[in-house]
């Protein structure tokens, strides 16, 4: 398993990261907190964005949980549906998405699973 994640975790293409979070996780993770062998600590959430601005993702898991996350100017947004990259910026309250962060530092990736569609009266 700890191989299996180390490659996910160094910037594989992104049908292979969804494939290994599928395979290991599936669909009804709701977090997890890995560690490899090589002494590295890493988190993935699954969640919806609650509150976003450009240094940090506030994440409400399904379990209620709600884990602040940083983000940086190197974080990479996956778009699921096509596999093509997003500005941070982007980003916005509603959005369902997996969240993968070292244990200290920011944010590597934040892959999108589901944009809300917008609804009359609602501003997102």
């Amino acid at each position: 398993m700890a191989v299996n994640v180390t490659l996910w975790l160094a910037a594989p293409g992104f049908a292979l990261r969804k494939a290994i979070v599928n395979q290991l996780f599936g669909p009804k993770m709701v977090a997890a907190q890995v560690h490899l062998r090589n002494g590295q600590d890493w988190n993935l959430a699954r969640g919806v964005i609650t509150q976003v601005n450009s240094t940090q993702l506030t994440l409400r898991e399904a379990g209620g949980k709600i884990e602040l996350i940083p983000l940086a100017s190197t974080t990479v947004v996956i778009r699921d549906a096509t596999g093509r990259h997003l500005p941070l910026s982007a980003l916005a309250p509603r959005w369902h998405v997996v969240v993968t962060w070292p244990a200290i530092g920011p944010a590597e990736s934040v892959d999108v699973e589901k944009i809300p569609r917008r609804t009359a009266g609602t501003a997102g």
